[in-house]
């Protein structure tokens, strides 16, 4: 088949790399539709120059936009009525949900009125977006089917195939990770899968619908109770004084075993979030009620770091005679990742918003992050006036740079030589050489 057009509506960390992944395909073009609003339709004039709207590191991201949009196969719209143009339609909201743990579906729903308004025959649609198990059959199929007046699976096809993507390495996992795919019907499976191996290096397997949307929300609640697991034990080790990442050393030489590494917190806009789409799903289309009780520690456990590592400074600045209220504090890092500038449930904002409940004065830095990004907390990228006058350095997020601060120049600019390590940059010995006082979460800290 050639002259096929793909319409993809979202351009976030998702929708980007897959669209411009397909639009590299001969014989594919690619339209991408993003709403013109106030936080991200500047990204329409952004893409639509051939330029990448992460300014974090994504290697060969900016290369292939630029390609793509020179070569004419791909475009983006906020004009929803290309979609029915469209032989395929995929769909990359976020799903977030609220205080109360529920999924916001504010935005899909909306795609999804839009999708089936303009939806002719013979359309595939792939869901991307990770939902609670049950919500393909349950919640976007009903909406396309009303809206278009086809029938799914008959007039249309209807899958989900979720992402597994990562900032910083968003090409390559689309490319290079195995993908699962679920249709609601053989028909439809195969047609997704058939998209999907254009550029797609790996396995492709395929299940049922249920099972895909199964597949993601277990997946990322396994790997963020196994987060949690490590970061109690950190919390355990600082109580023994003994050192977390030497004792994970010691169990992960053993070649089956793999334990996790803790730290200031999660973010990201998966794992805070999927574990509850899955609890969700169960207690919404499971046949008996059930309550995932590893899904609710973990979640309480991992929401408690930022917390703790913000009890770590009120210690170590006590210890220096000093109160949080009078003191200046750097949080090093609002991106949840290192080198990236994906902000999406950033652990720093709970510290950052604990250590302003005891009004103290809070400085935010960041490599990446738009400096506007915060309003009541604007980032500042440049690191020294940062750190000037601070009397305390809280290392949030893993940015390579952190790495290889001159501690030197840091001694003429902070006020108090105070490092708080949320994510194991430092080894005590060093900072403590370079006349700084060193609290790392997991460690043994003298408080």
């Amino acid at each position: 088949m050639t002259n096929i057009h793909c319409v993809v509506f979202g351009m976030g960390y998702v929708g980007i790399p897959i669209a411009a992944l397909l639009a590299d395909v001969n014989g594919f073009r690619v339209t991408g539709v993003q709403r013109r609003s106030k936080r991200s339709g500047w990204k329409i004039t952004v893409l639509n120059r051939g330029e990448s709207p992460f300014k974090g590191k994504e290697p060969g991201l900016d290369d292939l936009i630029s390609r793509v949009v020179k070569k004419g196969s791909f475009q983006v719209t906020d004009d929803p009525s290309i979609a029915k143009n469209a032989d395929f339609i995929l769909i990359d909201v976020q799903t977030p949900t609220d205080e109360t743990h529920v999924p916001q579906y504010e935005s899909l729903k909306s795609v999804s009125s839009q999708v089936g308004a303009y939806l002719k025959k013979g359309v595939t649609v792939i869901i991307e977006s990770t939902v609670a198990p049950g919500t393909t059959e349950n919640v976007v199929k009903p909406i396309l089917e009303k809206k278009s007046g086809l029938v799914a699976g008959r007039d249309f096809y209807l899958a989900f195939s979720y992402e597994r993507v990562m900032p910083g390495k968003l090409l390559d996992y689309i490319v290079n990770m195995p993908r699962v795919v679920g249709g609601i019907t053989p028909e439809s499976t195969n047609k997704a899968v058939w998209l999907y191996k254009h550029v797609v290096s790996k396995e492709i397997s395929v299940t049922s619908c249920l099972s895909a949307e199964l597949a993601k929300t277990i997946e990322n609640s396994y790997r963020d109770i196994n987060i949690a697991f490590a970061n109690e034990m950190a919390l355990v080790c600082e109580s023994m004084h003994v050192n977390i990442y030497e004792i994970i050393e010691l169990i992960n030489a053993r070649h089956d075993r793999h334990m996790h590494y803790p730290g200031a917190g999660v973010g990201g806009h998966c794992l805070p979030k999927d574990p509850w789409l899955l609890r969700y799903g169960v207690q919404t289309y499971g046949l008996g009620a059930i309550e995932p009780e590893f899904i609710t520690l973990g979640r309480k456990i991992n929401n408690y770091m930022p917390i703790h590592l913000g009890g770590l400074a009120k210690a170590a600045l006590e210890k220096h005679e000093i109160m949080l209220k009078d003191a200046t504090i750097t949080v090093l890092g609002i991106a949840y990742l290192e080198d990236s500038d994906d902000t999406r449930n950033t652990p720093a904002l709970p510290l950052i918003k604990y250590l302003d409940s005891y009004e103290a004065n809070v400085k935010v830095h960041d490599y990446f992050v738009n400096s506007s990004l915060f309003e009541d907390w604007p980032v500042i990228n440049d690191i020294n006036l940062a750190l000037e006058g601070s009397d305390c350095a809280i290392i949030v997020t893993k940015h390579e740079k952190y790495f290889n601060l001159d501690f030197d120049q840091l001694k003429q600019l902070m006020r108090t030589k105070i490092i708080i390590d949320g994510r194991n940059v430092y080894n005590r010995e060093f900072v403590e050489e370079k006349g700084f006082f060193y609290v790392g979460i997991g460690k043994p800290n003298y408080l």
